[in-house]
């Protein structure tokens, strides 16, 4: 996934678009490109251009008289790899996970099927590679989520083809939102052994036993994060 991106113009479009992202700017809210120059500091020149990338993301627009606005959530470019991230650092919204959870579902047990049957002994060393960061992880949540991404992205990539590799942005925004959130409590659940089954089915060069084993981790992943977000959910005197 993309990187924040350095410079002025850069941190300009990271703070308006993580502010319409998180619904400080609703639907509808007119932005004044004079207002944004004096808050942040900058010249017209750096919020022409932060605005015209906010506008090709779908996020604004601009029409005459009635000046720049924030659009509806449903013009978004939402699978956009910013947009994604930006949703992925603040409180998601609502079905955020749930949508992010099927795509994996649907995604990621087909990457799982390809990879057995096209595996070459790179893309195992590699996967393996992953798995031993993983272990080696242990209470360290940052490395713990960096080995997760490794051995999902390298899972899409030892499927060999390359527009299902490009869907890493989805993949990599699921991951980080529930990694952030799972890995962030006291106490998590040993993420081996799941990840452990998908390698051996794909080493087999086994592709049904290879989706289940994918499946049955998203599956559990998905209910670790429901589990815990409803004992927080709970928890919380507010």
């Amino acid at each position: 996934m993309n990187r924040p991106p350095r410079g002025l113009h850069g941190q300009a479009v990271e703070i308006l678009g993580e502010r319409i992202v998180r619904g400080t700017y609703p639907q509808g809210t007119s932005l004044y490109p004079e207002r944004i120059e004096h808050e942040l500091g900058v010249s017209k020149t750096v919020v022409r251009e932060a605005l015209r990338v906010l506008a090709a993301k779908g996020l604004i627009e601009s029409r005459q008289k009635r000046g720049t606005y924030v659009r509806p959530r449903s013009d978004w470019s939402l699978l956009d790899s910013d947009l994604l991230r930006w949703q992925g650092r603040s409180v998601p919204h609502e079905g955020f996970l749930d949508n992010l959870a099927e795509v994996r579902s649907i995604v990621e047990p087909a990457a799982a099927r390809l990879a057995a049957r096209r595996r070459d002994d790179d893309d195992l060393a590699r996967l393996t590679e992953a798995l031993h960061l993983m272990a080696a992880a242990g209470g360290d949540a940052d490395a713990l989520v960096e080995a997760d991404l490794l051995f999902h992205r390298t899972l899409l990539a030892a499927a060999h083809n390359e527009l299902l590799t490009r869907m890493d942005v989805v993949i990599e925004a699921g991951l980080r939102v529930r990694d952030r959130i799972v890995h962030g409590a006291e106490t998590w659940a040993d993420p081996l052994p799941a990840h452990r089954a998908v390698l051996e089915a794909v080493r087999a060069q086994d592709p049904g036993a290879a989706a289940g084993a994918m499946a049955a981790l998203l599956t559990q992943a998905t209910d670790d994060l429901h589990n815990l977000l409803r004992t927080t959910c709970q928890g919380d005197p507010g």
